[in-house]
């Protein structure tokens, strides 16, 4: 890969959709060049106010300031649903260590009784440090804000690949699976330290992240890497594995990675992941010939295969990336 550029990426308006008429069919055509351009794009005026945005951002910074020990109370070690906090370097990707902390959510969930299959130990409930008894209700109201727009932004997907807006809802079902990550990105303090996160896809069908004012995100286009600058207000939204997979390539899922801050003493983010049903398997579509002809299929990689069932796509993603929760959870995996 060559150094990062700047290349701006496209920026969205989810206003357009709910508008309807030209200005729907606007907003899906340029929905279709985005995520087939670049796989990634900034989505503005999209309903949630910039206060509600800054205080999810303040109770993030909130979390990562407390004592460690408090943090240690809800370490994801204590979980076998992959919820709870991870310290710096406690995460890999690509074997290995990401220099970033983080604070891993769901929905709250009843842990299934005698599970029968492996991808049904992440459903259960999340770990809430008692020092911020007021992020509970905040950030599953910000969950489930994120979950409608996502849902919408799939119905959006559905028409630019000319299928059913609905083509997706019963993989959905009333409840599909989604997953936050609270980050923080400390400062480098030596060249090997700047992997915040290494080069990945995402495993859902997409993904949201609202990020602060310090840069550092970073898309793969055209044998270079895409700075993503931070744009107050706007979402950046990407495509995830499911998505690829449901289109049989004709979109893909992109890969990017996070550099660690070198100027700014810490970087934040909040990053949404949009899955569908853990028991459903993704829909695969048929495409119209125009699109069709233009599909490749999914990407092959022997290190990371792609599952049409989605439980079983989300768990590989977890237990790869967290390997001392699935040591202690999943050894059989």
């Amino acid at each position: 890969m060559q150094q990062t550029s700047s290349l701006p990426l496209p920026v969205l308006q989810l206003s357009q959709w709910h508008r309807g008429g030209l200005a729907r069919q606007q907003f899906i055509q340029e929905l279709g060049r985005a995520a087939r351009d670049y796989g990634f794009f900034y989505l503005t005026e999209h309903g949630i106010d910039v206060q509600t945005q800054q205080q999810v951002m303040a109770t993030t910074q909130t979390f990562f300031r407390l004592p460690m020990a408090a943090k240690q109370q809800v370490s994801m070690l204590h979980s076998p649903h992959f919820r709870g906090y991870t310290h710096v370097g406690g995460e890999l990707t690509n074997g290995l260590a990401d220099q970033r902390e983080q604070f891993d959510l769901m929905q709250e969930e009843a842990v299934i009784t005698g599970p029968r299959h492996d991808w049904q130990q992440l459903i259960g409930p999340n770990q809430w440090p008692t020092a911020l008894p007021e992020m509970r209700a905040q950030m599953l109201d910000w969950q489930q804000q994120l979950t409608s727009i996502s849902t919408v932004l799939l119905e959006a997907f559905a028409c630019a690949l000319q299928q059913p807006p609905s083509v997706f809802a019963d993989s959905l079902g009333a409840q599909p699976y989604t997953h936050m990550k609270l980050i923080r990105y400390p400062k480098r303090q030596q060249a090997a330290q700047s992997q915040g996160v290494g080069a990945h896809k995402d495993p859902g069908y997409l993904t949201l992240v609202m990020q602060d004012q310090a840069s550092g995100l970073e898309v793969a286009y055209q044998d270079s890497w895409l700075a993503v600058v931070p744009l107050p207000g706007a979402f950046v939204v990407n495509i995830g594995e499911l998505l690829e997979l449901a289109s049989d390539g004709y979109l893909k899922a992109t890969y990017h990675r996070v550099v660690s801050p070198e100027h700014a003493e810490e970087r934040f983010s909040n990053a949404f992941f949009m899955a569908a049903r853990l028991d459903a398997e993704v829909p695969l579509l048929e495409l119209p010939p125009a699109l069709k002809a233009q599909a490749q299929g999914p990407a092959s990689d022997p290190a990371n295969p792609l599952f049409r069932q989605v439980g079983k796509n989300v768990l590989k993603g977890r237990a790869r990336s967290h390997p001392e929760v699935a040591q202690r959870y999943y050894a059989a995996l």
